[in-house]
């Protein structure tokens, strides 16, 4: 376990990670185009082009709700050692890359082909990953007692079970991608709005008395 003066702030991390996040969901935008549509036919082009508008609201809806419980997490965090920052970094690498498996799927999405499951099991990957990154930095934090309040070993596991939930069903996706490429992209949409929910106990849940709500 690190030594105090071996802990840093989260306030750089928190920054560095606010800028990867922006950077990664202005990136989602870059990859819509106008169709070329003849006269008359702008409509149409549109609605063939609905690959690209699912792939991309489902992607900044993902990110936008990882932005938001990086927040949460960290606001749990009193302090960052080496491990936080490390994992911290994982998580980031799966955030950025996740523009490319984004396009990559909405351009398969309308192909009937191995290469839309491919593609769909790609994404999927990218978002598994990122999950496990969001669960181990709980984890850990937990393990080396950085959060600012005390948890029993009980509520601990509760925590680190409550918000891993997702990341099975992520996991799940991975084969459901060889089933149904379009169904995958739904099922990412709703497991996103799912942990648009408050996954972590927070200050305001530890300090509010017994049976308040």
């Amino acid at each position: 376990m690190a030594t105090e003066s071996e802990l840093a702030e989260t306030n750089r991390i928190e920054a560095f990670s606010d800028g990867v996040f922006a950077i990664a969901i202005t990136l989602l935008v870059l990859e819509l185009h106008v169709p070329d549509a003849p006269e008359g036919e702008l409509w149409h082009a549109l609605r063939q082009e609905w690959p690209q508008f699912g792939a991309y609201l489902t992607s900044f809806v993902i990110l936008g709700i990882m932005w938001i419980n990086h927040h949460s997490m960290f606001r749990q965090i009193r302090r960052a050692d080496r491990g936080v920052m490390f994992l911290n970094l994982f998580l980031l690498l799966w955030t950025a890359l996740l523009p490319f498996p984004t396009n990559l799927f909405a351009e398969k999405l309308k192909d009937h082909t191995i290469d839309a499951h491919v593609a769909a099991a790609v994404y999927s990957t990218n978002l598994t990953l990122a999950a496990i990154a969001f669960s181990a930095i709980w984890w850990h934090v937990l393990r080396t007692h950085l959060v600012d309040h005390d948890m029993s070993r009980s509520e601990q596991r509760k925590s680190v079970l409550r918000y891993s939930v997702g990341t099975v069903i992520y996991a799940a996706t991975i084969g459901l991608s060889f089933i149904s490429a379009p169904l995958t992209l739904l099922i990412q949409f709703l497991l996103a709005l799912y942990y648009g929910f408050e996954q972590l106990r927070t200050r305001s849940d530890l300090s509010a008395p017994a049976g308040s709500a």
